[in-house]
């Protein structure tokens, strides 16, 4: 084969220079789709919605070009997304993706490695390794500690929770990985009132059941009371919050993991954003406590702002997370050297190890600590500004949290599918205590001052017209 000339694989794919003159178009195209964010809706308009009628077709017959494939998916399905990787997309505590971490994503996505050990992937391996470790000091965990990057929050709760299964029952003399849950001992998991749905999502998931669980009540910001605590019994999970997703509010971790432990209790910490925290030293005692439990979840495509999808499952002691997840198959591992595969739900797994480092090595601990503290200082004027509008911020602002009510439930209704049409910015509704509230989450490196301002103005003049 002559330099330069293509390979005919016999299926009509591209080789290695068509791939490279595709991959320029896809960067070129991804670069004006970025660089225009800010001149379109933050929600797609009616029109690019209708063009998604363009993918509703049978398989076809024949293949398409590859970068026809990318035009339609580009100007078709572009229009069609949401604006979240933006600086005034404030909807379920979502960030954009860093520039470095994006361009990680790109690199790994053409080295195509599968993360699952070093002998698949030493790079995948290493890069993961190192992330944790720094995750760990970051969260100011314990420097002996594991885990793994796995999907989301949801599933980093799972992972965490498995660990905590295996050390609760192996206390009481079950081999959960053997012998499954029929017969054994029963677990007593203990939660708040406020704890988050994906927390039940993954305990349904484990077998421990979505409704087997004790409530404890909350205060006015939804943080557990301690001085309502049960009865806590050794084969216990309690479940503790960092970050309530609509008030931002911590459980009371000093008070509560003390008497957890001492009943000889596993500890789990649900801080899917709040846990960033950490990073900001104006922040950090709200995390006061916490760094004393057994087990950790988080999202980095949440306030590290790594692109979709990355979450972070961390525990005290590695064995019980190992105990929980490895297998055995001679084939995927020659030695065993604490593998990826060793501490994750998965086998076949993408990098996300890379995305991490590399928004952990771009930002620094300085760059952290200023995201963090300026996406709180954003949400402490959104809640000036719309007081001062006489709207009813119903949260005590501690982090990157608003809620607010625009007067009786259906006229705040009517304001967040104003806000939502009007385009300006996006925001998301909940209920809190019984009331329909708009719910402002602030979580971009993207978002500038001038973002806020303009959303704040766009808010206040849609509720004064429907007010």
């Amino acid at each position: 084969m002559e330099d330069g000339q293509e390979r005919d694989d016999g299926l009509g794919l591209s080789g290695p220079v068509a791939t490279a003159k595709l991959l320029h178009q896809v960067a070129a195209r991804s670069a004006k789709y970025l660089t225009e964010l800010d001149e379109r809706p933050v929600a797609p308009t009616p029109a690019a919605l209708a063009a998604l009628a363009t993918f509703d077709e049978s398989m076809p017959e024949q293949g398409t070009e590859a970068a026809e494939v990318v035009r339609l998916l580009d100007e078709v399905g572009g229009p069609a997304t949401m604006a979240s990787a933006g600086g005034r997309y404030f909807g379920f505590v979502t960030g954009g993706a860093l520039p470095a971490a994006l361009a990680a994503n790109w690199l790994a996505g053409g080295w195509d490695q599968n993360g699952f050990s070093r002998v698949s992937s030493p790079l995948a391996a290493a890069l993961e390794g190192r992330a944790i470790a720094w995750l760990l000091e970051l969260f100011g965990l314990p420097a002996s500690g594991g885990g793994a990057l796995v999907t989301g929050a949801t599933m980093a709760n799972f992972t965490a929770l498995a660990a905590a299964r295996h050390r609760v029952l192996e206390g009481a003399g079950w081999d959960v990985e053997s012998r499954g849950l029929i017969g054994a001992p029963p677990i007593a998991v203990i939660v708040g009132e406020e704890a988050h749905a994906t927390l039940f999502k993954a305990l349904g998931l484990l077998g421990l059941g979505r409704d087997n669980v004790i409530r404890v009540p909350v205060d006015d910001q939804g943080r557990m009371r301690a001085d309502a605590l049960p009865a806590i019994p050794a084969t216990a999970i309690v479940c503790l919050q960092a970050g309530n997703v609509n008030s931002g509010a911590f459980d009371p971790a000093a008070g509560i993991v003390g008497p957890a432990h001492a009943a000889g209790a596993w500890v789990h910490v649900d801080g899917a954003f709040g846990l960033w925290a950490a990073a900001a030293p104006e922040r950090a005692e709200l995390l006061t406590g916490f760094a004393e439990a057994d087990s950790w979840a988080a999202d980095a495509h949440k306030w590290l702002n790594v692109p979709y999808d990355c979450g972070i499952a961390l525990v005290r002691q590695p064995r019980d997370l190992s105990a929980a997840m490895a297998m055995d198959a001679a084939y995927l591992l020659n030695e065993r050297h604490g593998e990826p595969i060793d501490f994750s739900p998965e086998s076949s797994r993408r990098m996300r190890g890379a995305e991490v480092w590399a928004a952990l090595k771009c930002l620094g601990r300085d760059g952290l600590a200023e995201l963090v503290e300026r996406n709180c200082r954003h949400a402490a004027r959104f809640a000036e500004g719309l007081r001062a509008a006489g709207h009813e911020v119903l949260n005590e602002v501690v982090l990157n949290q608003v809620l607010v009510s625009f007067g009786d439930d259906e006229t705040t209704r009517r304001v967040i599918a104003a806000v939502q049409a009007d385009g300006t910015c996006w925001c998301g509704g909940t209920v809190w205590r019984g009331r329909a509230a708009m719910r402002i989450s602030v979580s971009s490196w993207a978002t500038a001052d001038e973002d806020v301002e303009k959303s704040l103005a766009a808010i206040c003049r849609l509720a004064a017209d429907i007010r």
